[in-house]
This record gives C-alpha cells, sequence and structure tokens, in this order.
C-alpha cells in the first residue's frame, strides 16, 4: 500500500451557534489541513498521484472556503462549521474529484483540519 500527503491552508472565520462557550462568538482560524490519498498501484510514471495532481485537487475544494464566514456558505448549510464539519465537506468533495478514471487506482484515506497548532478533526470512511 503506498500513501501520500498534501498539506493546504485557508482563512476563515466561523461562529459555533449553540454552544455554549466562547466559541458561540464570532471568531477566526488559520485552518491547516491535511489530505491523505492511498492505493495500490503506480501508475506508468511510478507514482500512486502527482503531488501537484492531488494538491490542485485538494485546492478547488478548499480554495472556496478561504476568507470566508463559513456559517454563510451553502456547502455547509444547516451545519456548525466545526472542525470535524469541514473534514466531512473537504473528504467528501475530494473523494468525489478522485472517482474519476484518470484516479481510480487512488482512494482518499482521510481529511484532517487543524484549528489550531494543537487542536484537529480527521475524518474518513
Amino acid at each position: 500500500m503506498y500513501e501520500l500527503s498534501v498539506e493546504l491552508s485557508f482563512s476563515a472565520a466561523h461562529c459555533l451557534e449553540g454552544h455554549p462557550g466562547r466559541c458561540a462568538n464570532l471568531h477566526g482560524h488559520n485552518y491547516r489541513v491535511i489530505v491523505v490519498a492511498g492505493g495500490e498501484r503506480l501508475n506508468e510514471h511510478e507514482m500512486l498521484i502527482d503531488f501537484g495532481d492531488l494538491k490542485e485537487i485538494c485546492t478547488r475544494v478548499i480554495d472556496p472556503l478561504d476568507h470566508t464566514m463559513l456559517n454563510e456558505l451553502d456547502v455547509l448549510a444547516n451545519r456548525n462549521p466545526t472542525a470535524e464539519a469541514l473534514a466531512e465537506h473537504i473528504y467528501e468533495r475530494i473523494a468525489d474529484r478522485l472517482s474519476g478514471a484518470a484516479h481510480d487506482h487512488v482512494r482518499l484515506l482521510r481529511v484532517t483540519v487543524y484549528e489550531s497548532e494543537r487542536s484537529y478533526a480527521t475524518y474518513w470512511r
């Protein structure tokens, strides 16, 4: 099994509705996202997937979140934009983009979203 990762970042604001603590107030984070893909075979170039290709796919998913108020995004409608919800959202969108024929041997393993240096959530299926 081969596994590779890319790391991206974005900045956004949110508030957690109904939360009993300070996170109910509007605040922001500089998020770090780690995307891990895997597979059992390499392509004709001896790669699971080109790092650039994986990063481009991830960037297309993450860029629409950058410098936004996450609570106002349609893609997160009716959800509190927690690190867990973001990890699931990012995972599902990247998995959809990897499902094409060019990457049929690659599967998304997990997505980790850091809200701070020591606080993160991970989602996988």
